[in-house]
């Protein structure tokens, strides 16, 4: 098993003694290769005084000024390094302090010069803790003696010594290729590759997918040693797999599938039925994943690693093997473990009034479609649509909007924004919910949003530790300021500036946006001062969906914190003290919500307590940074198809509106008619471009950050945040996802008049997310 050092140290919590056996079995150390490997690394940490060795066990030791962090560089060679906690300041390392790391590696850094009002701090990278690249996509060339591979990435600012394979690297020379690295830089050693595949003349020779997968590391297939572990699971359950699980195979259940690419993934299914008191009953069925994934064994090390699917258009790289959907499914016909939310609803108000969460074992009853049950809740079903699925969802639809209303009521983000066909139904990465045209995916958003609060609470009230899906409160500053953009739009609304923002303040800006005409601009002005949502150890509200706590519970087979949510009950179960003591002889029912208010103890032991969190907190930066590695994968696949579309498209004219604007010019959203969009049949396709300040012939234009306008000096022309304007598709690269557009005249021609100005240059706005320019320029002038 492979192990990088970010792994082994993320064992070390508390400044607890940890034994190497116990290393072992997390890293899964069961080769002597493995643990030769295992025993240097600890060797050479105690002997750079990362660890200390006491009786026979390690230790952590943690000094003063030394930090972890991931580097993010630019292609001019500065870098900083980006911290984990929520607004510590970036660490400029130069690049003689980079020790040999590359843009992306996760980094010890020593800090060597504290930062000021107006500078970063700058510090030196100690040590590589875990590489980011382990294979890149190159351009190969001929050198004397061989060849090398040239990053495509310009921010990787090195070239690999390609070693001989059966490839013939002849007929690859300026070819782009997949490029495994075999030896990272050592001393005055080059780093060492090895040619996977050649991908093409170019990067648009290449198949978008192969891009893709290369660029980010992302494996199309599992190893045999996983393959072979999903094939030894047990394929029928056991009497006594069903020992203490709560026998719902007669209640009538049923899945929709379809909605996704995941077609063998079913890991929810739906039960409705009339309580005595005539109020609700809603089943939300989750399968039992954590049944069959079992803590530190090979299924759940690959699981951890690639932390959820990848969902690239019809691509879906899965979490877990096929054979392990096969047997957790909730498949019809066949006995299925699950956790079952057994929540009642008040037929009258639709408030959720009591609630149990059941390890159980159901038998599915019926399967439909995404298009079948739209139908049904259309009014369109077919004879051969069962009469309990109608009756079911046309009463879930009630309960649904009831459970919307609540979810508004208390403040819940609601945004008219493209619909990202997020996966899991839930928040998404936006951590708001995106108004969405398809009933049934917004019913099951609103199940699945439900069930998270609801875990979520239940493990709060217990005093359990918990993954938990937090979004901070946005900075008022960047409230204010997007008032004031607000204002130049027409939309005259305030917010005190020293009261904490509120999730309803909120609610009442998208409501007064939806009445403007700038709706569109305004709510990406909104978009933009949410905070991201992360997973956190600490327990903290989520501002977007206006929850004290939340969590992701419903997707076990594709995001590994739903499952290790799953294991997290099951101790709370297996281990929670459901009485204050001995002697007390009524004990309180752990499952359901009404122990709430009847515990007031500590629930788990503290030695049990201290230990679960620490197994969260050893894998939660290794959670986020994967998460963060999908999203940009999945993004570059959809700003590939884009630009393969626009590249098509040069020099046809679109109508689109300003959605910023800078010195080196603005930004127009296009949007590609339906017909036209093959990468999103019948969904307008929303493509950005830029138009430069140097394609601006008729005048001196002048940028006003305030007004977020270019004016002209003499014409008086403006182009403002929010304008309508015509634009001709000038040019695209395609492997940086860059559309370059120009303005058009009311006549149809392009406004090429006179000789224009370049007040921006046009490397500046392709940096890194995480850097701004402004700090690039100040270290560049330094240099």
């Amino acid at each position: 098993m492979e192990f990088s050092i970010a792994t082994l140290l993320a064992n070390f919590t508390d400044d607890k003694l940890v034994a190497r056996k116990v290393l072992e079995k997390k890293l899964g150390c069961e080769d002597e290769d493995s643990l030769e490997k295992l025993h240097i690394a600890l060797e050479v940490l105690e002997r750079i005084g990362v660890l200390a060795k006491e009786r026979g066990k390690y230790r952590r030791i943690s000094e003063e000024g030394m930090i972890e962090a991931k580097l993010r560089c630019s292609s001019k060679g500065f870098c900083f390094a980006i911290q984990d906690v929520e607004g510590a300041e970036d660490i400029y390392i130069r690049e003689s302090h980079l020790s040999n790391a590359w843009n992306g590696d996760r980094v010890l850094v020593r800090v060597l010069k504290e930062g000021s009002r107006r500078r970063s701090p700058e510090g030196e990278v100690k040590l590589i803790l875990e590489r980011s690249n382990h294979t890149l996509l190159a351009r190969i060339k001929q050198v004397e003696g061989g060849f090398r591979a040239v990053p495509l990435d310009d921010r990787l600012l090195f070239e690999l010594k390609i070693q001989a394979n059966k490839l013939k690297l002849e007929e690859a020379i300026d070819h782009l290729a997949h490029v495994e690295v075999l030896r990272y830089p050592l001393a005055q050693y080059p780093p060492v590759g090895r040619v996977v595949q050649i991908l093409g003349s170019d990067a648009e020779a290449a198949a978008d997918i192969d891009l893709v997968t290369c660029k980010h590391d992302l494996s199309r297939n599992f190893p045999e040693s996983i393959l072979d572990a999903a094939a030894k699971l047990p394929k029928r359950l056991l009497k006594a797999d069903l020992k203490n699980k709560l026998d719902l195979r007669n209640l009538f259940t049923f899945t929709i599938t379809g909605i996704n690419s995941d077609t063998k993934v079913i890991e929810n299914a739906i039960s409705l039925e009339k309580t005595i008191a005539g109020n609700w009953q809603l089943g939300f069925h989750i399968a039992d994943v954590s049944h069959y994934v079992q803590p530190d064994e090979p299924l759940d090390r690959e699981a951890i690693k690639r932390g959820r699917s990848v969902y690239l258009g019809e691509l879906v790289l899965s979490m877990l093997p096929d054979t392990v959907a096969d047997r957790a499914s909730l498949v019809t016909g066949s006995d299925r473990l699950a956790l079952s939310f057994l929540i009642t609803i008040s037929s009258q108000s639709g408030e959720v009034l009591e609630w149990e969460i059941q390890p159980s074992v159901i038998n599915v009853d019926s399967n439909i479609s995404k298009q079948q049950a739209e139908a049904i809740l259309q009014g369109a079903a077919t004879k051969k649509d069962s009469p309990q699925v109608i009756e079911r969802l046309q009463n879930l639809t009630t309960i649904g909007q009831a459970i919307k209303e609540s979810r508004l009521a208390r403040g819940s983000l609601q945004l008219n924004l493209p619909s990202n066909h997020n996966p899991y139904y839930d928040e998404g990465s936006l951590g708001a919910v995106l108004v969405n045209d398809s009933p049934v995916r917004s019913l099951l958003m609103e199940l699945v949003l439900l069930v998270n609060e609801l875990i979520a609470t239940h493990l709060s009230a217990l005093g359990v530790p918990a993954i938990w899906r937090t979004q901070g409160t946005p900075d008022s500053e960047d409230v204010q300021e997007m008032l004031k953009l607000a204002i130049n739009l027409g939309v005259e609304l305030a917010l005190e500036p020293d009261v904490d923002i509120e999730p309803l303040d909120y609610q009442q800006l998208t409501k007064a946006f939806a009445e403007s005409p700038s709706e569109q601009v305004l709510t990406y002005l909104l978009q933009d001062t949410l905070k991201p949502a992360v997973y956190s150890t600490t327990k903290a509200t989520h501002f977007g969906l206006a929850l004290p706590q939340y969590t992701h519970f419903t997707a076990p087979l594709r995001r590994y914190p739903d499952l290790l949510m799953q294991r997290v009950y099951y101790q709370l179960l297996e281990h929670g003290r459901d009485r204050r003591n001995t002697r007390v002889k009524e004990r309180v029912n752990l499952r359901h919500s009404s122990s709430h208010s009847e515990i007031n103890w500590n629930v788990l032991a503290p030695e049990l307590q201290q230990e679960m969190q620490s197994d969260l907190t050893r894998v939660i930066i290794q959670i986020n940074d994967r998460e963060k590695e999908v999203q940009e994968a999945e993004a570059d696949l959809a700003g590939l198809q884009k630009a393969q579309l626009m590249k098509q498209r040069i020099g046809q004219v679109f109508q689109g509106v300003i959605t910023g604007v800078q010195s080196y010019g603005f930004f127009v959203e296009i949007e590609v008619p339906a017909a036209e969009a093959a990468t999103n049949p019948g969904v307008p396709l929303r493509v950005e471009g830029l138009v430069h300040v140097s394609s601006l012939k008729d005048d001196w234009y002048e940028y006003r950050a305030r007004q977020q306008a270019l004016f002209g000096r003499k014409n008086r022309a403006s182009y403002r945040l929010g304008d309508r304007v015509s634009v001709q598709v000038k040019s695209v690269d395609y492997y940086r996802q860059q559309i370059d557009l120009v303005t058009v005249g009311s006549d149809g021609l392009v406004k090429n008049l006179g000789v224009g100005n370049v007040n921006g240059d046009i490397s500046d706005i392709y940096l890194p997310n995480d850097l701004e320019s402004d700090d690039l320029d100040s270290y560049a002038d330094e240099e």
